[in-house]
């Protein structure tokens, strides 16, 4: 018996595509990571692993210094340093409130939370083989995400790098 929303799938478009399959391996990191994570903590917990890297980090300094630091700015800082104290609270990063690099606050991965990527890392790779992501796959989500990709940098070009 055929799938009961094969039909379904079979008329949708690229970005609900996209979409369906995203959910899948977030459901799947999600239900067999060995702590419990929000999707939006996985998502963040990656990030502050891009962050700590030393050009990206020079790039937050700056678009930092660069930004019009109004209540709307200071608000949404507010929301993402609560947002990194509950990682912080579950021993996955350190939170840096007062650090010396030109930032009102910086982040690090304690070696939990390296571990804790490096989990969902191995579980990405799982899903790919449940979900049977081949060679052919990758070629084709490789050109995808580049086109992308400008998109993306395009945008962040024009803005000067300050989101």
């Amino acid at each position: 018996m055929a799938h009961p929303h094969k039909n379904a799938i079979a008329k949708m478009s690229a970005s609900s595509l996209i979409s369906i399959i995203e959910e899948s391996k977030m459901t799947y990191v999600r239900e067999n990571l060995s702590i419990s994570l929000h999707e939006s903590q996985v998502k963040l917990l990656k990030q502050v692993k891009k962050h700590d890297k030393s050009h990206h980090k020079k790039i937050r300094i700056r678009q930092f210094e660069k930004a019009e630091k109004t209540d709307l700015f200071n608000l949404h800082l507010e929301l993402y340093l609560k947002k990194y104290k509950k990682l912080a609270e579950k021993g996955l990063v350190e939170v840096d409130e007062a650090p010396n690099n030109g930032l009102a606050y910086d982040c690090s991965l304690t070696d939990e939370g390296k571990d804790i990527l490096d989990e969902i890392s191995c579980l990405e790779s799982e899903w790919e083989n449940v979900v049977g992501v081949g060679e052919d796959d990758l070629e084709v989500l490789r050109n995808l995400a580049l086109n992308s990709f400008e998109i993306s940098y395009r945008h962040k070009k024009k803005r000067d790098f300050i989101f």
